[in-house]
């Protein structure tokens, strides 16, 4: 049977002393976030690692995900912890309260992913993916993206993924094929196929927001002409719902070791509708997603490389 019992006491002594001036311990939103309310928030998440994920870290990897007509099921138990995370609040942690984000310091949001991780790292893929779309899309999408897809990420209703190997070039992406096509109504026809992609498809939430990179029809070649799209598996109506089914489908699963549990899919672009985030040829540029882009300390400018990198990607 595994055991884990989170190491509060040096995570107190992390969040409140060693990286207490750190350029990431940004003031929380609220003025109510003290010591002893982010103190509680670090004991309520090692209750609900310890007491909901790990139990389903083993039994999950046993019996992994499952794919049947593109539709892919994850382990038994793993819907319902996401609900309880999701309801939990933890999505939305460190977002911006613009977003419905509670604003906390991302230190704190940095903590509680330790645990997730140790616990449960194929369940703590799902939102990891999530996470890291949030923080792009808030720095580099157009306003209107932002106010409909951003609201549905932070809570955790739907989810997110970044999509960018491809079954010819795992470590140079300047081998990229993906086409994006310029549509008449300013959107995008994506058309291509990317390989490990991490929670590409599940069944954890109402819809998944594929951040894709491809090139333009006039890129130019290698890494300087990949740009980033927004394609959504269902596309929202205009309640913010999950409508019509957009061109793009799983069409098998990875096999990772340990993280079986982990829906590590092969996904396909048919024609798939998406809208371009940040400037044309910059997509990875934008892909460089840290949670500050730029602080200074001690009068210093520090940069903090961005990537988050969950799995492959």
């Amino acid at each position: 049977m595994q055991t884990y019992t989170a190491p509060l006491r040096d995570m107190r002594f992390v969040l409140h002393e060693l990286f207490a001036d750190s350029p990431y311990a940004a003031p929380a939103a609220s003025d109510d976030a003290d010591a002893e309310v982010l103190d509680a928030i670090l004991e309520e998440a090692a209750r609900f690692t310890q007491g909901v994920l790990l139990p389903l870290n083993a039994s999950g990897d046993a019996e992994g995900c499952r794919i049947e007509n593109g539709v892919v099921t994850t382990p038994k138990g793993f819907q319902e912890a996401y609900r309880q995370y999701r309801d939990g609040g933890w999505p939305s942690l460190a977002a911006d309260p613009r977003w419905g984000g509670q604003g906390l310091p991302e230190t704190l949001n940095m903590l509680v992913e330790e645990m997730i991780c140790a616990t449960n790292v194929s369940f703590s893929l799902y939102p990891g993916l999530t996470r890291g779309a949030v923080i792009l899309l808030d720095r580099h999408a157009e306003d209107a993206l932002k106010r409909l897809y951003l609201p549905k990420l932070v809570s955790g209703e739907w989810c997110g993924t970044m999509c960018l190997t491809e079954a010819h070039c795992g470590t140079d992406l300047g081998l990229l094929r993906t086409k994006a096509e310029p549509a008449a109504d300013g959107a995008y026809r994506i058309t291509g196929s990317k390989i490990f992609i991490s929670s590409g498809e599940h069944d954890l939430a109402d819809n998944i927001i594929h951040l894709v990179l491809a090139r333009l029809p006039d890129a130019p070649a290698g890494v300087r002409g990949i740009s980033l799209f927004l394609v959504p598996k269902f596309l929202p109506t205009a309640e913010d719902a999950p409508g019509e089914r957009n061109a793009l489908a799983a069409t098998a699963l990875e096999h990772k070791m340990g993280i079986k549990a982990q829906a590590t899919c092969q996904m396909s672009f048919d024609g798939a509708k998406g809208w371009l985030i940040g400037e044309p040829n910059r997509g990875l540029a934008a892909m460089d997603a840290s949670p500050r882009d730029r602080r200074t300390r001690r009068g210093q400018p520090i940069r903090s490389s961005s990537i988050r990198t969950f799995g492959a990607c």
